[in-house]
């Protein structure tokens, strides 16, 4: 597959964070960072994001390396408001979101390298613009905004109780 340590390294914990998403999506209907499982979403994205700045095969800094910090960002300010600004508020809402997109985000790298890499020697994809990739995305943006719909009504719902609680 031509992967460097670092490669190897930067794909096992993407896979490790992206994993333990889909578990925290299953479990609670969002990335939790209360849970373990969204804490080792929160910590891995951070590690493959910034390992990620040694990868290059364009050499030197690239849209990829700007993409990598674009979602670090992301998930850095989802951690920030579940820290500092607990409780049933209108914060969990772009935390939520946050945490969401940072996700979407990480598959657009993990699509395009896994398609153009296997099966190994004949793989699905020609190259970053062929058609298999561009329709991945779409169906992943498809659930993305599904799933954010979803989350934004879950959290309304939260959100009414906890005010009607007062």
């Amino acid at each position: 597959m031509g992967l460097t340590n670092l490669g190897i390294f930067h794909t096992l914990i993407g896979l490790i964070a992206i994993i333990a998403a889909l578990v925290s999506y299953f479990r609670f209907g969002k990335i939790n960072l209360s849970r373990l499982s969204g804490k080792l979403y929160f910590y891995g994205t951070v590690v493959t994001s910034l390992t990620a700045l040694g990868i290059s095969k364009l050499g030197g800094f690239n849209p990829g390396h700007a993409f990598a910090l674009f979602i670090v960002a992301l998930v850095l300010l989802a951690y920030f408001l579940h820290a500092k600004k607990p409780g049933n508020n209108r914060f969990r809402f772009v935390e939520n979101f946050a945490l969401s997109f940072s996700f979407f985000l990480s598959w657009v790298p993990t699509v395009n390298e896994t398609l153009t890499r296997v099966p190994l020697g004949h793989p699905i994809a020609k190259g970053p613009t062929d058609p298999s990739i561009a329709i991945t995305l779409l169906v992943l943006f498809v659930l993305f905004l599904a799933g954010s719909v979803y989350q934004f009504r879950k959290q309304k719902s939260i959100y009414k109780s906890a005010a009607q609680e007062k």
